[in-house]
């Protein structure tokens, strides 16, 4: 099913499921700002602070000077994301910035907007 992503969908789906194996987290992410640069981030877990993968990845991007995003990939064993993912992408990318879900396998399985 990923054959048929535009190439830059299909990497920063990839980046992601890299960021989740390396770091051995549950959720890998990755976004690409309106420059086409790319943030990626896993789960963030400590005894003061969690965050999921994307949202770090979000806030990578913001702390680097994004202005906007163009999309978002996060691969994890959810069936969906939470709304709260889904809100900080829209707050930095609007609600039509499309956000891929992909399994562990990296097989895209769901495609929806921020909004």
């Amino acid at each position: 099913m990923t054959d048929a992503l535009d190439p830059e969908d299909r990497k920063i789906i990839t980046l992601a499921r890299s960021a989740r194996a390396r770091n051995r987290v549950p959720e890998g992410a990755a976004v690409r700002d309106d420059m086409g640069r790319t943030y990626v981030a896993g789960t963030v877990a400590l005894p003061s602070l969690r965050l999921s993968a994307l949202r770090t990845a979000v806030a990578m991007a913001v702390a680097s000077g994004a202005a906007s995003l163009e999309a978002a990939a996060v691969v994890s064993e959810a069936a969906e994301l939470p709304a709260e993912d889904l809100a900080a992408v829209r707050d930095l990318g609007g609600e039509a910035t499309p956000v891929l879900l992909a399994g562990t396998d990296g097989e895209l399985r769901t495609t929806r907007t921020a909004g």
